[in-house]
């Protein structure tokens, strides 16, 4: 895609295999699959960050770009864009090293917000 960035934006996050157990009825790899590794690196994030509990409330615009086959290594990325008194917004990138080469791919971003919390499930202030 022309103007697309050749590198992704943040911090490696999580590193992941996808395996056939992982697939659709065309062979490629479910996006939900993809949006659930997503959520998993920004929820590491976000404890990071929050220094404690924190969960996922929305996630603007995600569209998938490329498909991710088996044996890819999905890589996703995390930046935070934006913290509030108990939310942040943490920008997440998907990309697949290919199989057995060297092409790096982007495959899918979205925006994902997220809430710190205490022990009791309520809205709890991130630390400055």
């Amino acid at each position: 895609m022309s103007g697309e960035r050749e590198e992704p934006r943040g911090e490696l996050t999580v590193r992941t295999m996808a395996m056939p157990a992982d697939t659709n009825a065309n062979g490629d790899i479910f996006g939900g699959w993809v949006l659930s590794q997503m959520d998993q690196a920004g929820g590491i994030a976000g404890v990071e960050r929050a220094r404690g509990r924190v969960v996922t409330i929305s996630v603007e615009t995600m569209k998938f770009i490329r498909p991710v086959r088996v044996g890819d290594v999905l890589c996703v990325y995390t930046e935070i864009e934006q913290i509030g008194r108990t939310s942040m917004k943490i920008h997440i990138e998907a990309w697949a090293r290919r199989f057995q080469t060297d092409l790096r791919e982007k495959v899918t971003d979205a925006t994902f917000t997220f809430v710190a919390i205490d022990d009791e499930g309520r809205p709890r202030p991130i630390p400055r």
